[in-house]
């Protein structure tokens, strides 16, 4: 399952710069599927089969603590052993989000299809 960040997040900045998909973001910013992935244009996102414009700007899921972007979220799989925002918090509030329940598989193919691979 994806990672979730809970709102006892103190906006340390700790996580942010450990994802390797870009999927963490400050709170009130802007977010794109293209931001530092190999996405470009119309895509398919494997979660729903919906087609979106990758270089668009979505609003903030958040605009009082860092978010993680669930499309975005791979658990670190192809990466790491572990989610390194969670390994990285120092308030553990970097959590599985039982909403969004994936299998290794998936997070895998999430990743390939995040990077180009």
């Amino acid at each position: 399952m994806a990672i979730k960040i809970t709102d006892e997040c103190i906006n340390c900045d700790a996580c942010i710069s450990e994802c390797p998909n870009n999927a963490i973001y400050e709170p009130d910013s802007e977010w794109a599927y293209s931001d530092e992935t190999s996405l470009s244009g119309m895509v398919t996102l494997p979660s729903t089969g919906e087609e979106v414009d990758a270089d668009e700007m979505h609003e903030p899921l958040s605009d009082e603590f860092y978010f993680i972007v669930t499309d975005k979220c791979t658990e670190c799989k192809g990466f790491h052993d572990e989610p390194q925002c969670a390994s990285v918090c120092p308030v553990d509030c970097c959590v599985p989000d039982e909403d969004h329940e994936e299998t290794e598989e998936q997070l895998l193919a999430k990743k390939a299809w995040l990077h180009g691979e």
